[in-house]
């Protein structure tokens, strides 16, 4: 996550997140897990750290143990308090900003995959099939959906490339966070002001 997060998000490191995964020999973006947590806590959350780290053991095929089990579950609950927070301090966990921008494309894509994973994972878990999603949620996992194919353009600048990462993250930020408020209007209820939906 950027520089300019609040302190409690900002301890996670892209960089450092990946070497944990590596040191138990998993193949596993940074960026997918955080989607993940995220698409599990959007769909409707279960606020205990155990079941984020359950639910993406087994969303996304992983076994996860040691100090690496504990940042994801010390991640899962910082990600659901920047979702349920007032200052809109969501950011998905991508590379640092000086990164190549192919790179940070190519994780920002993989950051939307596992979005997808988490979010179905929890629909499944929760629903018995019957019940539609809004239709501002629909249009945001179209949304995401096509971002999980981004790439940088052959014929694109680096400036191009550059602004259009910009847009597209600032776009999930804002959806995301719109996706999270619809799912929980009825079950939190007053636990939080509902913020104007930040779409428009």
């Amino acid at each position: 996550m950027n520089n300019d997060s609040p302190d409690n998000i900002g301890v996670f490191d892209f960089d450092e997140f990946a070497s944990h995964l590596l040191d138990q020999g998993l193949q596993v973006s940074p960026s997918l897990m955080h989607g993940c947590l995220s698409g599990l806590l959007a769909a409707g959350v279960d606020s205990a750290p155990e079941y984020g780290l359950d639910a993406l053991s087994q969303s996304l095929d992983v076994a996860i143990h040691g100090e690496l089990a504990s940042r994801i579950m010390q991640l899962y609950t910082v990600t659901l308090e920047a979702l349920q927070g007032d200052e809109f301090h969501f950011l998905p966990l991508l590379p640092d900003d000086d990164d190549d921008i192919a790179l940070r494309t190519e994780s920002l894509a993989s950051w939307c995959s596992g979005f997808l994973t988490g979010f179905a994972y929890r629909i499944a878990a929760q629903s018995n099939g019957s019940e539609a999603l809004p239709q501002e949620t629909g249009e945001v996992l179209r949304d995401i959906t096509a971002m999980a194919e981004a790439a940088v353009g052959d014929d694109a600048t680096e400036e191009e490339a550059e602004e259009s990462y910009i847009e597209l993250v600032e776009y999930l930020r804002v959806a995301v966070v719109n996706v999270f408020l619809d799912a929980h209007a009825a079950s939190l209820g007053d636990a939080i002001a509902e913020p104007e939906r930040r779409l428009h």
